[in-house]
């Protein structure tokens, strides 16, 4: 197992290489770079030219640091009217007066000893960026994945064991209802409902913790925190117990058909120790196994959206803004960070097989 573990781990690196690597030069082709956002602000405030013409004072400037950005961008109009030793300051106050190779070769190297960089506007390192935002992913993808393990595989078992029943057809309503609506759809319609949107306003719309949340008890904050995250938890819930009720559901179907369940019930045993002390182990392999897949899962493809509409102040938000904003350093360093969070989330699943049923060998796996 621990040359396995080694192997996955040195697989690690050309993986996220190759990820920074595509991303990286896909995104120089997107027009509106930092340095057009930053000719713009200028262009629309004089004060910020300040930062640029007061006699080599930049401590308030963006990094220096060369993260990212076009190769030599335009900026025959959207610095029209600017001195060109400014705009080359520009160009040099972000980077871009060095090649693009150079460019990704000193990021991914700061990213090697976890050097994230400064974010070219927020005036904060990267890495304090992404901690700070880090906790509220991390709780809304862990939520909602133990919420949906806890609903999806007591429900599986119930359609496998009442397979072609009124109440497997019900529940299969259910589950086609929640596998079509997407989670972003589905908490629009709940912030209409019971956010204020239009009818009723229970639960606040932004926000985990209310504004006060420092002069509360433990029970009233964490009673706090459960009232701020019902919705978007719920909306993530609904969209993502689907796949799942239907996994555990055929999983103990192929279960029950097989020749040890009719030696079990064979034997005399009741109906429960066949279910739970026999199925229950083999069925649950792939679906217990697959949690750090299905959280990692949540992250990164469900959060974002529900971050933006209730105004979740995480790791999608702070992409979704460095997106718009053309906030290289941020959306580079929050893409390292979850590429590397998604690979090592991915060993430990293979490990959880291991725990789960100790038949799997790690070292008979070819290199």
């Amino acid at each position: 197992m621990r040359a396995y573990i080694l192997r996955r781990l040195m697989l690690m690196i050309p993986t996220l290489l190759g990820i920074m690597v595509i991303n990286f030069f896909v995104i120089q082709a997107a027009p509106g770079g930092p340095v057009e956002q930053a000719i713009a602000q200028l262009q629309g405030r004089g004060d910020v030219t300040s930062r640029f013409t007061s006699g080599g004072n930049e401590t308030t400037a963006p990094s220096q640091q060369p993260t990212s950005g076009s190769e030599q961008p335009n900026l025959s109009r959207g610095g029209r009217g600017l001195p060109p030793e400014l705009i080359e300051r520009i160009r040099k106050q972000y980077g871009f007066d060095k090649p693009i190779g150079e460019r990704f070769i000193q990021m991914m190297g700061g990213y090697l000893v976890f050097d994230l960089g400064e974010s070219f506007f927020r005036n904060a390192r990267v890495s304090e960026l992404v901690i700070s935002k880090m906790p509220v992913s991390v709780s809304l993808g862990l939520w909602t994945t133990l919420l949906v393990y806890l609903i999806s595989i007591p429900l599986g078992i119930g359609k496998a064991v009442r397979d072609g029943s009124r109440f497997d057809v019900v529940s299969s309503s259910f589950v086609i209802v929640g596998n079509a609506i997407p989670s972003f759809l589905f908490a629009l319609l709940l912030v209409v409902l019971f956010a204020g949107g239009s009818y009723w306003k229970i639960f606040p719309l932004r926000g985990i913790v209310s504004d006060d949340w420092r002069m509360l008890s433990w029970p009233a904050l964490a009673a706090d925190y459960a009232w701020h995250m019902f919705l978007p938890i719920t909306a993530m819930v609904v969209s993502g117990f689907a796949t799942l009720t239907m996994l555990t559901k055929n999983s103990f179907l192929e279960e029950i058909g097989k020749q040890y369940v009719l030696t079990a019930r064979a034997k005399g045993l009741v109906e429960w120790r066949v279910l739970y002390g026999h199925v229950f182990r083999n069925a649950m392999l792939i679906v217990i196994a697959g949690f750090p897949a299905a959280f990692i899962g949540v992250l990164f493809t469900g959060s974002l959206l529900i971050e933006v509409i209730f105004s979740l102040d995480g790791m999608g938000l702070l992409g979704f803004e460095a997106a718009i904003g053309r906030d290289y350093p941020v959306m580079f360093g929050t893409l390292w960070t979850l590429g590397l969070l998604g690979l090592a989330v991915g060993l430990i699943g293979d490990l959880i097989y291991m725990l789960v049923d100790p038949r799997i060998d790690f070292e008979t796996r070819g290199s």
